[in-house]
């Protein structure tokens, strides 16, 4: 059975020091157009009404807890993910924060300031009407470099994410890749997490392995396919920063053009 729409929650991954940006600031607290990427984040969730909203800390965690607005934002909560392990370790690191409430999780990354409300709220949807364990939020790429791919089984149904390291020729040829945004089925998820393994090319506990779990278990996962790529866009450099505040500005142009019209 697919969680309930009565009780959404959410977790923003958010423990990275973002080792290439040049700065000393975990990667969160980097500022696109004179915010905090986390708060963009934040501010972007906060028309879903979200019964709790865990955030993910680690490297300098109080440089993250003193760039979000508590006021503004009650439901939070911060769990700590003490060493680096991978996606799937940050998640799990949640577990006592997110509880056993029954319910429907969305997990994103806390440097992906240009999901927008709508987005995440498709996204639910997708999930509660298919009914899937699962939901993956993917974007068709020109260039998917960088980007783990879905592989679909015969069905058109996903079967698996393969990171771009670990990918052979043939899987780096998919243009689909995943935008690392999901709905899980809480608390269920958090059993999921515990028979993922770090057998890959960088040895971390993978979120997206929990589609093989699933698989394994016979559970059919949903996606969301997100026309617009650029939403899906984060940073790991200086440049690509830049290129971010580009988007960002770009992008709220565009929204203030339509409202206006």
């Amino acid at each position: 059975m697919a969680a309930s729409s009565s009780n959404r929650m959410a977790v923003i991954l958010a423990a990275g020091k973002g080792t290439r940006m040049k700065s000393e600031l975990p990667k969160v607290a980097l500022s696109v157009a004179g915010k905090p990427m986390i708060q963009h984040v934040l501010e972007n969730l906060e028309s879903l009404n979200l019964s709790r909203i865990a955030v993910v800390v680690g490297y300098r965690q109080e440089e993250v807890k003193n760039r979000i607005d508590l006021k503004r934002f009650p439901q939070i909560v911060f769990a700590e993910q003490t060493e680096q392990k991978g996606t799937a370790h940050a998640l799990l690191a949640a577990r006592e924060a997110i509880g056993n409430a029954e319910g429907s999780l969305l997990v994103t990354a806390g440097d992906m300031p240009l999901i927008q409300p709508e987005t995440f709220q498709s996204l639910f949807h997708a999930q509660e009407e298919q009914k899937t364990a699962a939901c993956v939020l993917s974007s068709v790429q020109p260039d998917p470099t960088g980007y783990g791919r879905l592989v679909r089984d015969s069905e058109g149904f996903l079967e698996r994410i393969v990171e771009e390291k670990d990918a052979d020729e043939e899987t780096r040829k998919i243009k689909e890749s995943n935008a690392g945004t999901y709905i899980f089925e809480s608390p269920g998820i958090f059993q999921i997490l515990t028979n993922i393994d770090s057998n890959n090319k960088q040895n971390e506990y993978y979120l997206p392995d929990a589609v093989q779990v699933y698989r394994g278990q016979g559970r059919k996962i949903g996606t969301l396919v997100l026309p617009d790529t650029d939403q899906t866009l984060g940073a790991n450099t200086v440049d690509e920063l830049a290129t971010l505040e580009e988007k960002y500005n770009k992008l709220n142009a565009e929204r203030r053009a339509v409202a206006g019209s």
